[in-house]
C-alpha cells in the first residue's frame, strides 16, 4: 500500500453520509423529547394535588395529550436514539484505525441501560391516562400521584444517571478520535459531572440530554461538510 492508498478498512467507507445520517438520528430524537415535554408539562406534576389530578385525567382531551406524548413521540424519540447509538458506533469503528474496547463497550452499555429506563419512564406516564379511558369511575388520585411520582423519578433520576455516563464516554470518544471540538468535549464532561452529582428532581432535566445531542448533531452536521462522499482503494 503506498502513501496515497486508503487502509483496508476505509475501503468504500462514506464518511460523509455516516456523519450525517448520525446527526439527523441525534436531531431528531431531540426534537421528538422536547415536543413531548412540553405536552407531560401540561399534566399535573407530582406535587399536585388530587383535586387536580382527578380534574385533568377526567379530560378527553387532557388524556389525550399524555398520550400523545407517551405513546407516541418518547417512543419514536427513543428508536431514533437507538438508531442514533449503532450509526455514531458504525461511523467511529469505520473511521478509526484503532477502537477503544472500555469507552466503547462503556458507551453502549450506558446508551442501553439510558433507553431501558426512558421507556420505563414513557410506560408509566402512559399508565393513569390509558387507565382513565379504560375506567368508567374515573381515576383514583393517591395511585396517579404515585405513577407520576415514579414516571418522572425513571426520567429525570435514573435515565439522567445513565445519560451522563453516555455523554461522558461519547465526549471521550469524541476527543480520542476528532470527531468534537475540543469546547465541546469539556462541555460534555462538565454536563456528564452535573447530571451525576445532581440531587434536584427538577422535571426539567429531562431536557438536559436532547439539548446535548441537538447541539452534538448540529456540530456533525457541520463537520459532515468536510468529509469525503466515499474512500475507495486506488
Amino acid at each position: 500500500m503506498t502513501q496515497h492508498d486508503e487502509p483496508s478498512f476505509l475501503e468504500g467507507f462514506n464518511a460523509h453520509k455516516a456523519a450525517t445520517r448520525t446527526a439527523l438520528l441525534a436531531i431528531t430524537h431531540a426534537i421528538l423529547v422536547a415536543a413531548a415535554f412540553v405536552l407531560l408539562m401540561q399534566a399535573p406534576q407530582p406535587s399536585a394535588s388530587n383535586a387536580e389530578f382527578t380534574e385533568f385525567y377526567s379530560s378527553s382531551d387532557s388524556r389525550r395529550l399524555v398520550i400523545i406524548a407517551s405513546l407516541y413521540l418518547l417512543p419514536f424519540a427513543g428508536i431514533a436514539f437507538l438508531w442514533f447509538i449503532v450509526a455514531l458506533r458504525m461511523w467511529i469503528g469505520r473511521s478509526a484505525a484503532r477502537k477503544d474496547e472500555l469507552l466503547s463497550s462503556g458507551q453502549l452499555v450506558s446508551g442501553i441501560l439510558f433507553l431501558g429506563l426512558f421507556f420505563a419512564g414513557a410506560a408509566t406516564m402512559s399508565v393513569l391516562a390509558l387507565g382513565a379511558e379504560d375506567s368508567l369511575s374515573g381515576i383514583e388520585a393517591p395511585s396517579a400521584q404515585y405513577f407520576a411520582q415514579l414516571g418522572w423519578a425513571l426520567f429525570v433520576v435514573f435515565a439522567m444517571r445513565m445519560a451522563a455516563v453516555f455523554i461522558m464516554t461519547t465526549s471521550a470518544l469524541g476527543r480520542r478520535h476528532g470527531f468534537i471540538p475540543t469546547w465541546f468535549v469539556a462541555v460534555g464532561y462538565a454536563v456528564s459531572v452535573a447530571l451525576l452529582l445532581s440531587a434536584s428532581t427538577s422535571s426539567y432535566l429531562i431536557l438536559v440530554m436532547p439539548g446535548w445531542l441537538l447541539i452534538l448533531g448540529v456540530l456533525l452536521l457541520f463537520r459532515s461538510r468536510s468529509l469525503p462522499e466515499a474512500s475507495r482503494s486506488r
